[in-house]
């Protein structure tokens, strides 16, 4: 005849299960996870080079982002599969500069800066500012519930625009990444007029070669 296993026996085995649960779920939250998500933070963000001739940019991708790169005449993207959700991707073009002027007109940055008031943009943030001594825009909206970020950046030969999207995945992660990745833009050609950093101070630029 099996005897009975006392109550007590079995509300104190319960008590350390659920104890020894908690204690874990804590160690969890408090050592393992922090470390876990700056490691993918540190894995995501780290720059990993980019030439392409024909657009006339070198740069450095974030390497969440950068995984596969499809080209076709005029555009490149740089994306990152996802198999249930948008790929994480920066889609590079490049236009002519007929004007070959090196700044974008006050006319044409008043418009950009209240686009998002003008045409209820969700979400929508601009910046005006330099990239690698060039002048340069860049603008954020909503896009099917995506943030985007779009770059502008002209020279006197050409105007390069990256748009980049953080897709299905954690959204500030991928928009740092997005961010990063645009700002290392480096525009081939000739140098742009004289311009005055965010600081203040006089810059000159220095063209890529060919």
């Amino acid at each position: 005849m099996m005897r009975k296993i006392p109550t007590q026996l079995v509300v104190g085995l319960g008590i350390l299960v659920i104890g020894s649960g908690i204690v874990g779920g804590e160690y969890l939250l408090v050592k393992w996870y922090p470390t876990h998500k700056a490691n993918v933070a540190s894995e995501t963000l780290k720059p990993i080079p980019y030439r392409n001739e024909g657009l006339g940019i070198d740069m450095q991708v974030a390497a969440g982002i950068d995984q596969r790169v499809d080209i076709s005449p005029g555009m490149v993207r740089i994306f990152s599969p996802r198999l249930l959700s948008t790929d994480p991707s920066i889609t590079l073009t490049s236009q002519p500069n007929p004007d070959q002027s090196s700044e974008f007109t006050p006319q044409t940055l008043a418009i950009w800066e209240t686009d998002g008031v003008t045409h209820g943009l969700p979400r929508y943030d601009f910046k005006h500012l330099q990239i690698n001594d060039r002048d340069a825009v860049m603008f954020w909206q909503s896009i099917n519930r995506h943030m985007v970020l779009t770059a502008r950046i002209i020279s006197p030969d050409r105007v390069i625009e990256a748009k980049c999207t953080a897709g299905g995945g954690d959204e500030n992660l991928y928009m740092e990444a997005c961010e990063d990745s645009v700002k290392t833009i480096k525009v081939a050609g000739p140098p742009s007029a004289m311009t005055k950093d965010t600081d203040g101070a006089a810059s000159t630029p220095i063209p890529l070669q060919h």
